[in-house]
């Protein structure tokens, strides 16, 4: 199969990648941060989460975050509403798309939301209702697609299942999630063979970790299964809980390094994306996790 022209990256940086720190990050620097992607050329970015403070405290302030940042025409402002009172909350706050999510792993899923695989699907039929009746679409995620922290290898069929029960449900695009980056490129070419035979690869996405080193290859490697948009974030932002010291989330610069070398268009403007990745790593005050950004920044 040949690769597509057009990839469209979904920014996570600023909800999954920011959700992870330990240190507070006021809504000044959200916003900022939102505001630098868009000016680079991203056209999709999960700009924050709709769940209780309680559980996860860096996403309290979302709402905040929404009513600041400058929503530019034709880019895509979404947020993650787990349950229908996120979602409403995500209503509220003038959000026009959200996300929700499942596991393939019953082990995962007891252990993440404390219910079965099931159970949370059920859950989101009241959700898929709610979000129709307000203009609001929803994308699913499905985690633990190429492996379980806890169960180990995880079937493809599966997988399948969860990403048929939730592009039926309404959910117009699937991220399949390799959640703790254990895949490799001939494990992600098998999944998404099978996944494709119940969910179109037009409406499949990819978010890979890079906790192995993988995440490029696969994404590669799900390129040239037909898949052309893929989740990542800024400057590497977000570590895996389950593999101490690990990387997480691969860095949008070096997928968009790539992107461009294969003559992919993305609209995105790199050397835009490696200072907005800069900036937020020096308000974190962590390295930067891109290795294209540090090699600009040592190349001078």
């Amino acid at each position: 199969m040949s690769l597509p022209k057009h990839v469209r990256l979904v920014e996570v940086g600023p909800r999954d990648g920011l959700q992870n720190e330990k240190q507070p990050i006021s809504t000044a620097d959200k916003v900022r941060l939102v505001n630098d992607l868009s000016a680079a050329g991203v056209q999709y970015i999960e700009v924050g989460s709709f769940v209780s403070p309680k559980w996860v405290p860096q996403m309290a302030g979302s709402a905040e975050v929404f009513a600041q940042i400058e929503q530019k025409p034709g880019v895509t402002y979404a947020a993650l509403a787990p349950n229908l009172q996120g979602l409403e909350a995500a209503i509220a706050a003038g959000v026009s798309e959200v996300a929700v999510f499942a596991a393939a792993s019953q082990a995962f899923s007891q252990r993440n939301i404390n219910c079965s695989i099931e159970q949370s699907l059920a859950r989101f039929v009241p959700l898929m209702e709610v979000a129709r009746a307000n203009g609001v679409q929803v994308r699913g995620y499905v985690s633990c697609v190429l492996g379980c922290p806890y169960e180990g290898e995880v079937d493809p069929a599966a997988v399948a299942h969860v990403a048929r029960e939730l592009f039926n449900m309404g959910c117009y695009e699937i991220s399949l999630g390799d959640t703790i980056g254990t895949g490799t490129p001939g494990k992600t070419r098998q999944l998404i063979e099978v996944v494709s035979r119940d969910v179109p690869r037009d409406k499949l996405a990819g978010h890979f970790h890079d906790t192995y080193g993988q995440a490029l290859a696969n994404i590669y490697a799900s390129l040239l299964e037909g898949l052309c948009v893929f989740d990542s974030s800024v400057a590497g932002l977000g570590g895996c809980p389950y593999a101490k010291g690990a990387s997480g989330n691969v860095a949008s610069e070096d997928v968009l390094y790539m992107l461009d070398g294969l003559g992919i268009n993305t609209g995105i403007d790199l050397t835009a994306l490696v200072a907005a990745g800069q900036r937020i790593s020096d308000v974190l005050g962590r390295p930067n996790a891109s290795r294209v950004a540090r090699a600009r920044q040592s190349a001078g």
